[in-house]
């Protein structure tokens, strides 16, 4: 086990290397640079530019940027300082002069919270429906929950989040509107533990909706077909033979066997937990990861960008190697021993 999971650790490393430099040279090789971003404003610029020469800002951020220098050695600089010193570097764009670290840190447990929530509820709501699906099949809730499923599989969640503001939100068309049109939790220091976790639930309930919804969609559908897999096999009537309760045969023996394909998602749900999601911060005015994202993507934020592709490919690779272990865990067949 232990000669597998270092064997994997060194090639995650190299994986990991390849995707930086890979996405290092896509964006070096793309149009635009930060020094050209119409949110570039830092203090040096704006000095320069009111000393009357606009182009000393430019050429000094293009220097620390190692733009002026061909894209190979930019990457091994900016990989240098990463290694050596642990520094990912300054936001040239989004928030010029202040380390992009910081600004991960500041965003972070807002997406992680979010996010966090909404996996719980995906996998609380669509294992039951999954299950109960595949032992009742071609029965009405198999039916019924198939119609539902699919449906709310096909609902884009950017007309979902707009709709629910309209009409849940405070100040929209509806007449309910208990809910918050942004995310945002102004304690005045004078709330209570219960008046403060209502007013979250307030800001947070309809984004974690958003999130939720096509979740459990998709994952009842995978978990469905997993247990119909097993749901007939040698060994699960031979558990109903032996007199077993029921219960017990469909959770302990079906069921076990079937989470390889559920252990297969979970691998990728490691790096949505920082990536979060655009479209629904954006809508809800979450100062998210999703946010930063789109703002150092339309800004051409090199560094930042970097750092968001480190640890989206770092978190990756973990959730990957996760996955593995729990195979052996979930399936007493599966044995890593190389």
């Amino acid at each position: 086990m232990l000669y597998y999971i270092v064997k994997r650790l060194l090639l995650a490393v190299f994986t990991l290397l390849t995707i930086l430099l890979v996405s290092y040279c896509m964006l070096r090789l793309a149009p635009g640079d930060p020094t050209r971003s119409n949110t570039l404003g830092g203090e040096e610029q704006r000095m320069d530019s009111e000393k009357g020469d606009p182009a000393r800002g430019n050429k000094s951020m293009r220097e620390k940027l190692a733009l002026d220098k061909p894209w190979p050695v930019g990457f091994a600089q900016w990989l240098w300082n990463v290694v050596r010193h642990g520094d990912f570097g300054e936001s040239a764009a989004v928030s010029p002069g202040v380390p992009v670290t910081t600004l991960i840190a500041e965003r972070l447990p807002v997406t992680l919270g979010l996010n966090l929530c909404a996996i719980l509820l995906t996998y609380l709501l669509a294992i039951p429906i999954g299950v109960t699906s595949a032992v009742r099949e071609g029965g009405w809730f198999d039916r019924v929950s198939n119609l539902v499923l699919f449906t709310l599989y096909s609902l884009p969640v950017i007309w979902v989040g707009l709709l629910l503001q309209a009409y849940l939100c405070k100040g929209g068309r509806g007449s309910w509107t208990v809910f918050l049109p942004r995310a945002e939790v102004a304690d005045d220091g004078n709330w209570s533990i219960f008046r403060y976790l209502y007013e979250v639930f307030r800001a947070y309930a309809l984004p974690v909706v958003c999130l939720v919804y096509g979740g459990v969609a998709s994952l009842s559908r995978y978990c469905r077909g997993s247990m119909l897999d097993v749901i007939n096999s040698d060994f699960v009537r031979a558990a109903r033979a032996k007199g077993l309760p029921e219960r017990r045969v469909i959770w302990e023996h079906g069921f076990r066997n079937a989470l390889v394909t559920l252990i297969t998602l979970f691998g990728g749900l490691l790096p949505g937990l920082i990536a979060g999601s655009v479209l629904v911060e954006h809508i809800f005015g979450i100062p998210g990861m999703g946010t930063l994202s789109l703002a150092s993507l339309t800004s051409r934020d090199y560094p930042l960008q970097m750092a968001l592709f480190f640890f989206s490919g770092a978190l990756t690779l973990a959730g990957i190697l996760a996955a593995d272990l729990l195979y052996a865990v979930a399936d007493a067949r599966i044995r890593i021993n190389r």
